[in-house]
């Protein structure tokens, strides 16, 4: 998909700020420094689920990855319609949508008036067409976020591996950031190969997202920018200890709010290919995937591509229907849940119960507090293992964050507790709640 640099992301880091302000601890507890995230963070942690649409020039190559010297001309998509790839993405509960608007061959999908490899050259709406524009109105329509994929490295771009570049680059990021409404989240990567002329570009990331927080200061910045970080994988996987709070600097530094977002792809390859419209990522691959991102602490980016006509296949619209109704079944409705404060915190059930999952959430507003903690039940009648106390461990983890989604054995219980085991503050429990979702133990 893209490649990524490890001394870009050092050199960006060096550049950030600590996201949030420092927090007191519970009144008799050492004062600690606790980083929080921004008001913009902490609702994007809750949309845990969010889409990415690579469509472009490759979709009609059938390739991964342009060289910049395509023929606009053979973009055109037949039946492009932005309405059904927004409907077929809410189905599955995805509340924001990225697009591509330039990817590395550097072709636009907006009118751009900076170069001509772009859909104004193109016979797409008879070369009046703005794909941007389509797919930001009809998110906008459907109750859906939008952002934008802006590729740093052009291959086609003249002034590329030079210091003229960057202004290019800063004017297209402005059409983007001022013609088509709020943008929630600009996407780049730290992709920097050749340009046309042979060389590589030094980019300017400071006064690409000074640009950004002036024309739309409510936008995150991800993956190479100050907002959001890659998980660091195009697997969907988050680590088992995700944690939104990295370090800010050196030894000594304080630390700041920088969340993992987990991309990945519904299908092999990020574009659309027709060869793949039969290995489309199965239910059970893409449930296991939202177990380990969304389940851990972390964002889910399932990236869905459009095909040729501009539409989202129809095996992919299916599989995603089915994604979004199973999440549904398995976490529409909880046993029992509630929330707290203190490093205890027990769940009043009806009588005994049967359960398999259990959802931590902490309120993150007020910092990532715990590092380790169980969930525990009191069985229904007598069982081996029982505890002290009758207290039978259920899970077990580290960090919890906006949220951990634990599995486990089905068990009959008549009480359910949380227990913090180590924390850096006192816990601010925002939800613990127990489901059924198998059939009887």
């Amino acid at each position: 998909m893209r490649s990524r640099s490890t001394g870009l992301v050092l050199v960006v880091a060096a550049l950030l700020a600590v996201a949030g302000e420092p927090a007191r601890t519970a009144e008799g507890e050492n004062e600690r420094m606790l980083a929080r995230p921004t008001p913009e963070q902490a609702a994007w942690q809750d949309w845990e689920f969010i889409g990415f649409a690579h469509f472009g020039m490759n979709t009609f190559t059938d390739r991964e990855w342009g060289e910049g010297n395509e023929d606009p001309g053979l973009f055109n998509p037949t039946a492009l319609d932005a309405r059904q790839w927004v409907r077929a993405l809410k189905a599955a509960g995805i509340k924001l949508l990225i697009l591509t608007a330039k990817h590395h061959d550097g072709f636009c999908l907006w009118p751009s008036k900076y170069t001509g490899h772009s859909v104004k050259n193109s016979p797409w709406r008879g070369g009046r067409g703005d794909v941007v524009r389509e797919v930001a109105d009809a998110c906008r329509e459907g109750g859906m976020k939008f952002g934008v994929y802006l590729s740093p490295w052009d291959r086609h771009e003249p002034t590329y591996g030079s210091p003229a570049y960057n202004e290019f680059f800063r004017n297209q990021l402005r059409e983007l950031l001022t013609d088509y409404g709020p943008m929630a989240e600009v996407w780049f990567d730290g992709a920097c190969g050749e340009g046309p002329s042979g060389r590589k570009q030094e980019y300017d990331w400071g006064s690409y997202y000074q640009l950004v927080r002036e024309l739309q200061p409510h936008a995150l910045i991800a993956i190479c920018g100050p907002d959001i970080r890659w998980v660091g994988n195009e697997s969907g996987v988050a680590r088992e200890n995700e944690s939104s709070v990295q370090p800010a600097g050196g030894e000594g530094q304080p630390e700041r709010w920088h969340p993992a977002e987990c991309d990945v792809s519904i299908r092999p390859g990020w574009f659309y290919h027709p060869a793949e419209d039969d290995k489309v990522k199965t239910l059970d691959q893409l449930l296991d995937i939202y177990y380990k991102s969304v389940g851990r602490n972390a964002v889910l980016l399932l990236n869905v591509p459009p095909d040729r006509r501009g539409l989202i296949h129809e095996n992919d619209a299916k599989r995603l229907a089915e994604l979004g109704a199973e999440i549904e079944r398995r976490f529409g409705r909880s046993v029992a849940e509630t929330e707290g404060r203190g490093d205890v915190l027990e769940l009043a059930l009806e009588g005994p119960v049967v359960i398999d999952h259990a959802v931590v959430m902490e309120d993150i507003r007020e910092g990532e507090r715990v590092r380790e903690y169980v969930v525990e039940g009191v069985p229904a009648g007598r069982v081996e293992g029982v505890t002290d106390g009758g207290w039978r461990e259920l899970c077990k983890s580290g960090i919890i964050g906006h949220k951990r989604i634990a599995q486990f054995e089905p068990a009959v219980v008549s009480r359910v507790r949380l227990r913090c085991l180590g924390y850096v503050a006192e816990p601010r429990i925002r939800k613990l709640a127990v489901y059924r979702v198998s059939g009887e133990p």
